[in-house]
């Protein structure tokens, strides 16, 4: 038995397909690899496509009485990555409805023209060993969920040079 070698790639429905296609352009700052009136493929790295987007007429938003996916998460690699990814968004109108250190990662929660949650994230922790430290410190189990942090503070703690093992050290 093996297990696969990695997430290809993500199929989201829609009947809006030109708006779906520019966020994701927009968010991830990605490029189109293939498209049409039925679906566009786009990538952000050296996969052919990581999101397909199929244009279904689909109308109806997901909500939590839904079953399916929750979100889609991307990892960034460092913080300054994720901030200057917030701080573009930011100015593009897109603003996160959620912004969460949990622990493990620190992350920021956007809804895409659809309603599809996608987080994006960095990681906390440096190594595995690290991580499961603070799975084994037992504050991981008092709070699952993590704690709620405001984008902008961050963003400006991090540009007055405070260190980025306490930005992401969950409080």
């Amino acid at each position: 038995m093996a297990s696969p070698a990695k997430l290809a790639h993500v199929v989201l429905r829609t009947g809006q397909l030109q708006p779906m296609l520019d966020w994701y352009l927009e968010v991830l700052e990605g490029t189109v690899t293939f498209a049409n009136e039925a679906i566009a493929f786009l990538t952000y790295d050296d996969e052919h496509h990581r999101i397909a987007i199929a244009n279904t007429g689909a109308s109806q938003r997901p909500g939590d009485s839904h079953t399916g996916m929750h979100h889609i998460a991307f990892t960034y690699a460092n913080l300054a990555d994720l901030l200057g990814t917030y701080q573009r968004l930011n100015n593009q109108g897109i603003k996160p409805f959620w912004t969460i250190n949990h622990g493990p990662t620190t992350s920021m929660y956007y809804a895409d023209p659809d309603g599809n949650n996608i987080e994006l994230q960095i990681d906390n922790f440096e190594t595995d060993e690290q991580l499961q430290q603070f799975f084994d410190s037992g504050a991981f189990a008092a709070n699952p969920i993590g704690v709620e942090f405001d984008a902008a503070e961050l963003r400006a703690r991090y540009e007055s040079g405070e260190p980025i093992a306490e930005l992401v050290k969950r409080p």
